[in-house]
């Protein structure tokens, strides 16, 4: 295959599965890709996109209360190569949704090899996945219980640090779930990107796990409300520069954190004391 024949047939799933999934609370795809995509199958950009189509598919899962997403990337030689593909579910834990990811990719390499596979992946999923939803149901222990209310009592203030944060819908996820986890603290997109979540422990464990990136650092105290050093979660803009527009003014970054007593974490992160 081409490389033009590549993004055709990236594309022309792309747009079937819109037809298929017409409600953005099941189908969300990420704008500017789908736009660079658009125009390099169509001729009106000669070059190859710049930015990896993403998109994320919301399935419920037959006779439970209970959603899956999978958050799809294409790789420039896809169908070529698999997909990368994120499972995201709620009712599972980190190491069931890795489960159950091994063996959906199992199932596309066996099943789809150079073939466009998201179809097969969502039918898979909507045959498969209350099986492990089924499983997860926990077994009631009064030990683990009393671990776990502890787990839960804990205050935790977690920082992490991206290299970029672009993806709108990257962006959009992190700001619902903060809010459904009820996390208080800040995200910073661009070039670097930074996400500080704080709250009950647990809440931070999920938030993490949904984000799937190196953590950094984490303190953790007694007490919920008192400790927090951030009013509610939003996103933290400082005047973008350079070339692209996306660089952050670390300067801006620094003065916000020393606001808010966290001026350590600069230093720690950057290497260099603010001022």
């Amino acid at each position: 295959m081409t490389c033009s024949e590549e993004a055709e047939a990236q594309f022309a799933e792309i747009e079937l599965l819109l037809s298929m999934f017409p409600s953005e609370e099941e189908f969300q795809v990420d704008e500017l890709s789908h736009a660079e995509l658009r125009a390099y199958v169509e001729g009106s950009a000669h070059t190859p996109p710049s930015t990896r189509p993403q998109f994320s598919i919301k399935l419920k899962v037959e006779n439970l209360e209970v959603s899956i997403t999978l958050l799809c990337t294409y790789p420039p030689d896809y169908p070529k190569v698999l997909p990368d593909i994120t499972i995201r579910c709620s009712e599972l834990t980190r190491s069931q949704q890795m489960l159950l990811h091994s063996n959906l990719n199992t199932y596309l390499s066996e099943n789809c090899s150079g073939d466009v596979c998201i179809l097969s992946a969502v039918q898979w999923i909507n045959e498969n996945g209350q099986e492990y939803i089924t499983k997860s149901v926990p077994v009631s222990d009064p030990k683990k219980e009393n671990v776990s209310k502890q787990s839960n009592e804990t205050f935790t203030r977690l920082w992490i640090y991206s290299h970029h944060i672009y993806n709108k819908i990257k962006r959009k996820n992190i700001l619902e779930w903060a809010k459904e986890l009820n996390l208080s603290g800040f995200s910073m997109p661009g070039k670097p990107g930074i996400v500080c979540v704080e709250g009950l422990q647990s809440a931070c464990d999920e938030f993490w796990a949904r984000e799937d990136v190196p953590l950094e650092n984490s303190s953790m105290e007694e007490g919920i409300d008192s400790l927090r050093k951030f009013t509610g979660f939003h996103e933290a803009i400082f005047e973008p520069h350079g070339t692209r527009g996306n660089h952050m003014d670390l300067g801006q970054l620094y003065q916000f954190l020393n606001d808010k007593g966290c001026a350590d974490i600069f230093q720690m992160y950057f290497g260099i004391e603010g001022r």
